[in-house]
């Protein structure tokens, strides 16, 4: 940095006491000054250009800053201080000056038209594919480990659960199964029962509750002669013409007995007659509750065969058949009926049928003996069974 001298300011009047020579001050006089006024004289300034220099009285000693720091040069070239001194920045880039950095500077703007806007990220919704972050290997083998062993877990409950399943059905069929078998060894013990007792008495008897009427003294007569002779409280509850050709009956008449003891499962005992063109019965019939008629609880060949239950019913409606004349056939099932599994009996039913001689002419009879045993199967008590038995005579 260039050393400058201390000179006075410009305007302060000269020394009148003291002539400089022509080339510069005495150099007595200069190598006798000691002080900042002649040490910083501007460099390469003429002393005999200079301005006449002040008195030398006390002011030739004085040190300050305002003669130290006078402009170079004479007058200053820029705004002067207070002091008399002036400050040039520093313009060096790699020392800044500290009031240069503090003002304003021309920064470019961000809105620029010729610069590209920052485009926004696009944004990306809850199912939107995510970047891949890096996962180590390990992290990556245990992934997998645990997904294979939910998929594991996952067939194995569901092993499990057909599993129980075809158990659970196995169980139930095995149960249904032995049901079957259960019921099907009962209804075998109830059919062998019901064999043995073919050839047997019943065991208890029922008390007779009503009589069959005489058939055989209604034939020839006419609807209300017929009704007359029955007696018994007889009322037609029902009527139907007949129209088959050949059929000597143009008309069915039902008669309700109705001072009979009517039974709980097969009702009042009924006659039947039969008319015809000129409304003569030429056919009578009659039917009531083996119960009724004090038969018991008999099986269905122990009433035929050896109670003979036909025979004596026929008998006492006025048609004198002999015993033995009702035969049930040899094979068991041609008057049998059994259920769908083949083992449980559920109807037996008979027809008997053959001539007799009433008053030297020959008529024809016939019956049905009919056992349901429908009821009796549910409750599981043979007592229930119904048993019905129908006899006819014709003139």
């Amino acid at each position: 940095m260039p050393k400058h001298a201390a000179s006075k300011p410009s305007g302060a009047p000269s020394d009148p006491d003291r002539t400089p020579d022509a080339g510069g001050p005495a150099a007595d006089d200069r190598d006798e000054r000691i002080g900042l006024t002649e040490a910083f004289a501007p460099v390469g300034a003429d002393p005999a250009a200079a301005a006449p220099e002040a008195p030398a009285d006390d002011r030739d000693n004085a040190i300050g800053l305002t003669q130290a720091f006078a402009p170079v040069g004479g007058a200053p070239s820029g705004p002067a201080h207070a002091g008399g001194f002036s400050y040039k920045g520093d313009t060096d880039d790699e020392y800044p000056d500290a009031f240069d950095s503090l003002e304003p500077r021309d920064t470019p703007s961000l809105l620029l038209d010729d610069e590209a806007p920052l485009e926004p990220e696009p944004p990306k919704g809850l199912h939107g594919k995510k970047d891949k972050t890096d996962v180590p290997p390990h992290m990556r083998k245990s992934r997998r480990m645990r997904r294979v062993l939910i998929v594991v877990i996952v067939l194995l409950v569901v092993l499990i659960g057909v599993l129980g399943y075809l158990t659970w059905r196995l169980v139930a069929e095995s149960q249904t199964l032995a049901a079957q078998q259960t019921q099907q060894q009962q209804d075998a013990q109830e059919v062998t029962a019901i064999q043995q007792e073919e050839t047997k008495d019943a065991s208890t008897e029922t008390t007779k509750k009503t009589e069959a009427p005489n058939l055989a003294a209604v034939l020839g007569l006419g609807q209300d002669e017929a009704l007359a002779a029955l007696a018994h409280g007889a009322q037609v509850t029902a009527s139907k013409d007949v129209n088959e050709e050949g059929n000597p009956i143009k008309k069915d008449v039902t008669v309700a007995l109705t001072d009979e003891p009517a039974d709980t499962r097969t009702g009042t005992p009924t006659v039947y007659l039969g008319l015809n063109e000129e409304g003569k019965v030429v056919q009578a019939g009659y039917s009531a509750s083996t119960a009724a008629l004090g038969y018991g609880t008999l099986s269905f060949a122990d009433a035929v065969k050896n109670e003979h239950v036909v025979e004596k019913t026929l008998q006492e409606a006025g048609i004198p058949v002999a015993e033995g004349a009702a035969v049930l056939p040899e094979d068991k099932t041609a008057y049998s009926t059994y259920d769908t599994d083949g083992t449980t009996l559920v109807k037996e039913n008979c027809s008997f049928s053959g001539t007799v001689d009433l008053n030297g002419a020959p008529h024809e009879w016939s019956a049905v003996l009919s056992y349901n045993y429908t009821t009796a199967n549910m409750t599981g008590n043979l007592a229930d069974t119904i048993r019905i038995i129908y006899v006819y005579i014709n003139a």
